[in-house]
């Protein structure tokens, strides 16, 4: 059965830190590229950051420089250490497993509230 845990969500303020975990089990964790994704209230769903089995990463623009993106193979968790939170960053985090071999593999986590407020 195929799992995808996040964990680390909360309150935090303006500029403050949080890591986000994605704990992950049913599947070949090394071969998927891993993302987190972001859905504010009332907006879409949207890529925040990858790695992939390769562990090459990519970030959206909002968040480079702010945001790392970490994968520990040996323990299938995926890590977002997240710095400089802005009020914008508010959000569900998701936590998404990727890959294609012969067909598409796609799975999500349950999500994470982030909320960065004063």
């Amino acid at each position: 059965q195929v799992q995808l845990m996040e964990s680390g969500g909360g309150l935090v303020q303006p500029g403050g830190s949080l890591r986000l975990s994605c704990a992950a089990s049913g599947f070949s964790f090394s071969s998927y590229a891993m993302s987190w994704y972001r859905q504010a209230p009332g907006k879409g769903r949207d890529l925040v950051a990858v790695i992939t089995s390769g562990g090459s990463t990519h970030y959206a623009a909002s968040v480079l420089g702010r945001f790392t993106i970490s994968r520990d193979n040996a323990k299938k968790t995926v890590y977002l250490q997240m710095n400089s939170l802005k009020p914008e960053d508010t959000a569900v985090y998701y936590c998404n497993a990727k890959v294609v071999i012969s067909k598409e593999y796609n799975y999500w986590g349950q999500g994470t509230q982030v909320t960065v407020s004063s």
